[in-house]
Formats: C-alpha cells, sequence, structure tokens
C-alpha cells in the first residue's frame, strides 16, 4: 500500500491530495513476468500464422472474399497486438504504432487506406473533444461548478453523494478522460472524507469508503452515458457504422444516459445501506472548519471570469447541436471541431479575444491518439479479412438457437456477461471492445437482429473499470487515497457490476423499445 506523506499533514488543505503527492502502485510478480514474456510470444505467434506454422486452416481457404495469405496475416496480427496490449510488454501506443506498419508490410491493408484511418472522423471528434475539455479546465468553470455544487450542500451527506455524482456525469460530456476527472474532483472528495473523519490507513470509516468508490464508479459510470465518453465508445460506433448501423450522438444520450444514472443512484443506495452502510453518528461531521476551508478555496477564483462565461456558452451549444443532430442533420464530429475553433479564436486588432485558451493550453493526449489510431487500423484490418465473423458463424452452426425466443436472450445476457466480466482482467477498454465488438456485430447479424438494438446497450459494459485497482487509471489512483483495501473494492465493485449486468437485460427489452429502438429480447 502506498500512503499519502503525512509530513505536517493537513487534511482539509486540497493540495495535499494532487496527484503528484501520491506514490505509483508497482506491477506484481505476475504482471511482471507476462512484461518479460509478452514480447517473444508476441513474435511466436505472428510468425506462427504468417508462416504458417499452424498448418493449413480450411476456413481461410475455401470460406474468405479475401486472399487466403492475408487471413492469416491478420489472425497473426490480431493475436500479437492483443498479448501485447495485455501484458503491457510495451507501452500500447508503440503496439499500434507496430500494427500499422505490419498491416501494410505484410500487404493485409494498403498504405493509403491504413493511414486514411488518422483522419477518420472519431479521431477528429476525440481531439476536438479534448480541446473542449481543456478549455473547461484551464479557464477554472470546470473547478468553480464543482466548488459551487460541493458548498450548496451544507455538509449535509447525502447531497454530498448525489453532489459529486452531478459531477461526474456533468463533466462526463465533455472530459472524456476518466483520470483528467478524477484528478479534477479527487482534492474535493478527499476533503469531504477528512470531515467526517476518514484520513486513510487507519482511519478508514464507511464514509470514506462509499466516497472513493462511488466516486470511482460515477467517473466511469459517466464515460458510457455519452458517445464522446471514452476512445472505445467512438470505437464500437465506428464499428457498427462499418457494419451498416449508424449510431448517432442522440441515440446513444437517449439510450445510455438515463441508465447511467440509474446506475449511480443504485450504486450510492446500496453502498450506503447495504455494502458500506453508514451509522447515524458516522454522517455527523468530525473535523470542524471543512467547508469553511472550501469556501476559502472558491472565494480564491474571485468573481466569475468572461472567459468562464464564454466556455460555457460554447459547451451548452456544443451539448445542444450534440444532442439534436439527428434532427439538425449537422455531426457530432464538425460540432465539436466548430467548438473547438470557438474556444481557440485568438483576438483580431484591438476587439478582445473570441476564444479562451491558445493552442499550448490544450492538453491533448497524443500517446492516447496513437493508440486509437492503430486500434482502428486494427479494426479495418478486421473488417476487411472477416476473421472474426468466419469464426462466430462456425462456431454457431451447430447451436440450434431460436433467435426470436430465449435463445436471443441467452445470447445476449452471456455477450453482456462476458464483455462486462472480461473488465476485471484487462486494463485495456479499446483492446477489450476490439476483441469481443466484432464478435457482437457478427452474432447479431447472423440471426438478423437490429444492429443498433442489440449492439448499442452492449456498449454501456465498456467502461465498467472499477472493480480493482488494476482495472483502471482512476481505479489506481483512487486506490492510492488509502480509503479501502483490495477487499472492499472488489466487493463493492462486483455487486455492482452484477447489478448493470442484470439491470441492462431489463433497460434493453423493457425501456429501450420506449425510445424507439428495436431491442426486445424476448
Amino acid at each position: 500500500m502506498a500512503d499519502i506523506d503525512k509530513t505536517a499533514f493537513d487534511p482539509l488543505d486540497m493540495r495535499n491530495y494532487s496527484l503528484e503527492k501520491f506514490k505509483e502502485i508497482k506491477a506484481g510478480s505476475i504482471m511482471q513476468r507476462l512484461k518479460l514474456i509478452g514480447v517473444p510470444l508476441a513474435v511466436l505467434l505472428f510468425l506462427m500464422f504468417q508462416l504458417r506454422w499452424c498448418g493449413t486452416i480450411e476456413l481461410f481457404e475455401t470460406q474468405t472474399k479475401v486472399p487466403p495469405a492475408h487471413c492469416y496475416s491478420a489472425m497473426g496480427i490480431f493475436l500479437a497486438s492483443l498479448v501485447l496490449w495485455l501484458t503491457e510488454a510495451i507501452p500500447n501506443y508503440l503496439t499500434s504504432l507496430l500494427v500499422i506498419v505490419v498491416v501494410v508490410l505484410t500487404g493485409v491493408m494498403k498504405m493509403r487506406p491504413a493511414f486514411a484511418m488518422l483522419g477518420e472522423p472519431v479521431m477528429i471528434l476525440n481531439i476536438a473533444s479534448f480541446i473542449l475539455a481543456s478549455a473547461l479546465v484551464t479557464t477554472g468553470l470546470a473547478k468553480r461548478i464543482s466548488l459551487i455544487l460541493v458548498l450548496r450542500t451544507r455538509e449535509r451527506l447525502t447531497m454530498l453523494f448525489l453532489c459529486f455524482v452531478a459531477l461526474n456525469l456533468i463533466f462526463g460530456a465533455f472530459i472524456s478522460a476518466t483520470s483528467a476527472k478524477t484528478a479534477l474532483l479527487l482534492p474535493l472528495f478527499m476533503v469531504i472524507s477528512a470531515i467526517y473523519g476518514a484520513t486513510g490507513g487507519t482511519s478508514r470509516n464507511h464514509v470514506g469508503r462509499n466516497m472513493v468508490l462511488l466516486n470511482l464508479l460515477a467517473n466511469n459510470v459517466s464515460a458510457s452515458a455519452f458517445l464522446t465518453g471514452s476512445a472505445a465508445n467512438l470505437l464500437a460506433v465506428a464499428m457498427l457504422e462499418k457494419a451498416g448501423a449508424l449510431v448517432t450522438y442522440q441515440d446513444w444520450f437517449l439510450a445510455l444516459f438515463p441508465l447511467a444514472v440509474v446506475q449511480c443512484l443504485v450504486a450510492w443506495w446500496t453502498g450506503t445501506r447495504f455494502i458500506f452502510p453508514i451509522k447515524e453518528e458516522d454522517s455527523r461531521p468530525k473535523l470542524a472548519g471543512g467547508m469553511a476551508r472550501l469556501r476559502a478555496e472558491y472565494d480564491k477564483l474571485g468573481k466569475i471570469q468572461v472567459k468562464e462565461i464564454k466556455a460555457g456558452a460554447v459547451f451548452l451549444v456544443v451539448l445542444a447541436l450534440w444532442c439534436t443532430g439527428k434532427w439538425t442533420g449537422i455531426k457530432a464530429e464538425v460540432v465539436a471541431l466548430a467548438g473547438a475553433c470557438a474556444v481557440l479564436m485568438p483576438s483580431f486588432s484591438n476587439l478582445p479575444a473570441i476564444g479562451v485558451m491558445k493552442w499550448n493550453d490544450a492538453d491533448i493526449p497524443w500517446h492516447m491518439m496513437m493508440f486509437s489510431f492503430g486500434a482502428y487500423v486494427l479494426g479495418g484490418m478486421m473488417d476487411q479479412t472477416d476473421i472474426v465473423g468466419l469464426y462466430v458463424h462456425r462456431a454457431f452452426d451447430h447451436w440450434n438457437i431460436d433467435p426470436q425466443g430465449a435463445g436471443k436472450v441467452l445470447v445476449f445476457a452471456v455477450l453482456s456477461a462476458v464483455f462486462g466480466f472480461t473488465t476485471l482482467i484487462s486494463e485495456s477498454k479499446t483492446a477489450r471492445t476490439i476483441i469481443l465488438f466484432p464478435i457482437i456485430i457478427a452474432i447479431a447479424q447472423r440471426y438478423h437482429w437490429d444492429l443498433v438494438g442489440f449492439c448499442l446497450p452492449m456498449g454501456f459494459m465498456i467502461n465498467q473499470v472499477y472493480v480493482l485497482y488494476f482495472n483502471s487509471k482512476p481505479a489506481n489512483i483512487s486506490y492510492l487515497t488509502d480509503q479501502y483495501s483490495t477487499g472492499d473494492s472488489f466487493k463493492y465493485g462486483i455487486i455492482q457490476l452484477i447489478l448493470i449486468w442484470i439491470i441492462l437485460i431489463l433497460w434493453t427489452h423493457y425501456v429501450m423499445p420506449l425510445m424507439g429502438f428495436n431491442s426486445r429480447l424476448w
């Protein structure tokens, strides 16, 4: 366990909870061993298929519309990249760049189509969203909104929990980096935990456990509430579009935002009532002056500035256009790019600047962009060779599934469970999506199920990455607060994961049809 340096530690000082004050958790012995074998195993798997040491695969020889050699190469590239991503033997972005190089060199894809993936609309949407998120943070508007909402709760514990749920959902609309949301809100909820006597280590209590774990869950779930919530969401939608099913920002929001709200409320209620029940005496503040310190932080911001107002106006317009894209016909990517232009627009002559920041203020994680670039190329390769579809169709040839009866709900239940519970072993949401979403799409196509109705709700399971500390970066950071143990995290997280799996099945069958989706399961 890594502890915060408590030299002259003031639990009510927000500066004590900046990310650099926490030590990183070193990879365990098992992960270290996996890193050692990652590269040689990946090379071996690639050569096994590239040089056909695996023997002749009948599906590749007789059932494809592309040269069999491309199928063998694609399978080798797919398995090798999967090993490298899961073992993290080399940085994920480097794996992605290597995928692009090998895909072109083996002839599976031509150079121009492969490189064109960098200009895919979802990549532009990603970049523009990060620019918009940077404007929210650099102007101080995000911090102001957070402090205003927390101060209005006036130390009412239930309202504080719901306040942080609301903040995560609000910021989820624009801040697609969950670790950035953690960095923004962590000092706030750590001070609140301290007010109620939870300062970590031997001073843990159920208020602190619920505060940090609920924030961790809401942070990730808010990424499932919006199409722009994570790069993996955009990848899933891009795969659906290639399969002939268009999912708009409005579709995603309508189907999954209310479900995100439901899950967060269920997590708050079950967490504070049953998993880590908060006693009456624990619900009263233990440290005086906590809210006064937060009020002082708010006062430091001064009066709301013009740049904050301009940033807020841009966000509201962008969100409104995103949510009405089906009616206006304006693509979400174009709206995001226009919003990015607005917040970056400089001054002209003696007129005040239209924008609120400069390009250097934009926090664009280019390593993540390169990771996504390679992921899209890999997805394009799999779509072109159809290696996943071939195996799915062959596997289901021997299963007598009723496509309109119990078989559909059984398949949905199994696939959503696999998609959700594989978060326990893989930190990469994008890698899981690359592996599993083509299978989900191929199965839906085989049985002629509505692609949007069957596959869109599966997208809600992409970001359920909160059970163990290595499941995501926010989970890693939250664990370092020392407010809970690994056992606490697993107990809380696995219950929430099971609950949302059950709720998702019911939501898909009963609620989504009311919104116009063809998603009935039985």
